[in-house]
């Protein structure tokens, strides 16, 4: 290992210009034309919302001029009842602008967190790039930071718009001299606002890189500290580590320092108009502006344009700085869905009454596209061809120039050594690695130009630490095979030896917690799982390391007797008695054939099988004890 945290500085631009965030916004217009029927009704109740910003001041102008003025105190009041019902109004639409709000943004932050999960997965599972912490982040906080920030945006907005238009028109109606004077000083503080805002996108966006680059380079130093402690890096390390907090510690304080323009630009758009109003009062009078209009002005100017300009400004320049410049990182490490469309749930389970499917392993028939075409005869289930893979550039190859052959129906057993490649075989034999060189086929077509949901119906993979979720045992044991009816299940379970597992945790309607079942019963629900899934090739990948060994031989009988491919990594050497072909992975040295012949052939078998002799299932070799033990 390395003990230098890397971060991500790689990512970070040279050129010091500040780039066009054009992701950022085609991804908000595509957001937002996918819910224009929600936007409607958002700005129906926001015009609803603003209806005293279009009043307030003409009422109070009429209340003052033909009410208080004039003597008439009476109609005073009714010209300010009519602005009390106006505000009736506006305050019950501000309830429905909220959820009209929540219809828009909620939606846009499920698409998101759909999109990082997916872009993690994808570095995770294709090998290219070992996982990074950072993806966490991005889904744990960035997405969240988005959504607020798109909601507050949203918000700001719209609330500056009907509000800056409602109050225009309303001074409009009043004096148009007036809102000459208003709307003046209003344009120069919006236009310093945003000429700033380039610079502003540029310090958030460092802001938010150094963060992430914080988290990678604490993570990378807390993950290697033994490591770090080895080589006596401890000084180098913590150096680095807190140049990365001294770096993110400096860009906060940029940040901060931004507020200073937008308090430049609040004094200009949002005070100068009132006190260009309180200045020019008297010249407006000597020009025929009544002291109504003039008190209606200063009503617009202080309740409407200035709370709406400070929450725009505020906004913007705080919100919505985070929010381009988070959902800029987003985009830019969580690729979108190749297909252009959300993932399809999986087909329902048939309906009460319907007929079920009977062939196939007992109870159960695959539907039409259950599984893929068979291939021709004399195809291999599975074919594996010059074969090259490392963990890293300058890490040995866990496989090199590798090939194997496996005919339909074949079951194979592959041992080997901890650390000898046999679970990166599988990894690579399933589709989920990619190799460095070299083609992997199943059933004569290579995984890698094969859909997702195809190679999932191609083969079926059980690892050692096997998934079980919450929900009832039925719903776990069908995920691979939504028709299997309950006859289908009751002799799945009854063929890997689970019935008693079934009665205990209550029947197939029982609900299953994960965390109160042992590691060899969730085991037995994945191998049940993955027995009855379509896929012509099974493997297990130490599928059954905590069963004992005759729950084992149970459940690897099981899978020998189900129709197509299997692959066993071997966990006892009684997983190899039991295959038609060993695979051997030691080193450079592969090595493929049938029991005996390695006895004779491979020092390394020899040596696995007298480490895995069980005396209940072989005889012990002579002159040495029988033993046993894991890989």
């Amino acid at each position: 290992m390395n003990p230098s945290p890397t971060g991500d500085a790689g990512e970070r631009p040279t050129d010091g210009t500040h780039r066009q965030p054009a992701g950022v916004v085609r991804e908000t217009r595509r957001a937002l034309h996918a819910r224009r029927r929600e936007l409607g009704r958002l700005a129906g109740w926001s015009a609803a919302e603003s209806l005293p910003a279009l009043l307030s001041g003409y009422l109070v102008a009429g209340a003052v001029d033909q009410g208080f003025l004039a003597g008439r105190f009476g109609t005073g009041l009714a010209w300010l009842g009519v602005l009390a019902l106006a505000v009736l109004v506006g305050a019950a639409a501000t309830g429905r602008v909220y959820r009209a709000l929540g219809a828009v943004v909620e939606p846009f932050r499920d698409d998101l967190a759909a999109r990082v999960v997916r872009g993690a997965l994808h570095t995770a599972t294709t090998g290219a790039a070992r996982p990074e912490s950072a993806a966490v982040a991005r889904l744990t906080q960035q997405v969240e930071v988005v959504r607020d920030a798109f909601g507050g945006l949203l918000m700001v907005v719209r609330g500056f718009l009907f509000a800056a238009a409602s109050a225009l028109l309303g001074l409009v109606a009043l004096a148009p001299l007036v809102a000459a004077l208003v709307a003046a000083p209003m344009l120069a503080g919006l236009a310093v606002f945003a000429a700033g805002l380039p610079a502003m996108v540029a310090h958030q966006r460092c802001y938010v890189r150094t963060g992430e680059a914080l988290g990678e380079a604490a993570a990378t130093a807390l993950a290697g500290h033994r490591d770090v402690l080895a080589c006596g890096a401890q000084d180098r390390v913590v150096a680095e580590v807190g140049t990365r907090i001294a770096a993110q510690a400096a860009a906060e304080r940029t940040v901060a320092r931004m507020t200073a323009l937008r308090s430049l630009s609040l004094g200009l758009g949002g005070w100068a108009p009132l006190a260009v109003l309180m200045l020019a009062a008297s010249w407006l009078v000597e020009r025929g502006v009544t002291a109504g209009a003039v008190l209606g002005a200063l009503v617009y100017v202080s309740t409407g344009l200035q709370p709406a300009l400070r929450s725009l400004v505020q906004g913007v320049g705080g919100g919505g700085l985070r929010y381009v410049v988070t959902l800029e990182r987003i985009l830019r490490t969580s690729p979108p869905d190749p297909a252009g469309h959300t993932p399809v749930p999986p087909p329902p389970l048939p309906a009460a009454g319907e007929p079920v499917p009977t062939a196939g392993p007992p109870g159960r028939r695959p539907g039409p596209d259950d599984s893929p075409d068979p291939p021709p005869d004399g195809t291999p289930a599975l074919r594996v061809h010059r074969l090259t893979f490392r963990y890293g550039p300058r890490a040995r190859p866990v496989l090199a120039d590798f090939s194997l052959t496996l005919a339909p129906g074949e079951h194979l057993a592959v041992v080997g050594p901890s650390g000898a490649g046999k679970s990166t075989l599988a990894a690579l034999a399933s589709g989920l690695v990619r190799p460095e060189a070299g083609q992997v086929e199943i059933a004569g077509t290579p995984v890698d130009a094969v859909a997702l949901d195809r190679l999932a119906r191609s083969r079926v993979l059980v690892p050692q630490e096997a998934y079980v979720f919450s929900g009832t045992l039925a719903a776990n044991l069908r995920y691979l095979c939504p028709d299997a009816d309950d006859a289908a299940l009751v002799a799945a379970l009854s063929a890997l030896g689970a019935r008693p597992l079934a009665d205990r945790l209550g029947g197939l309607d029982a609900p299953v917690v994960p965390t109160a079942l042992s590691a060899g019963e969730r085991q037995v629900i994945a191998a049940v799982r993955a027995w009855l899934a379509p896929a012509p090739l099974a493997i297990l990948d130490e599928a059954t390391c905590h069963l004992d060994p005759a729950a084992e031989a149970l459940v690897e009988e099981a899978f020998a007797r189900r129709p197509g491919t299997l692959v066993v990594i071997a966990h006892r050497i009684t997983s190899a008695l039991r295959a038609d072909r060993v695979l051997v992975l030691d080193g450079d040295q592969p090595m493929l054939g049938e029991h005996r012949e390695l006895l004779a052939r491979s020092a390394t078998y020899r040596e696995l099988v007298g480490y895995w002799d069980d005396l209940s299932t072989a005889p012990p070799q002579a002159g040495s004890p029988a033993r046993s033990g894991p890989a």
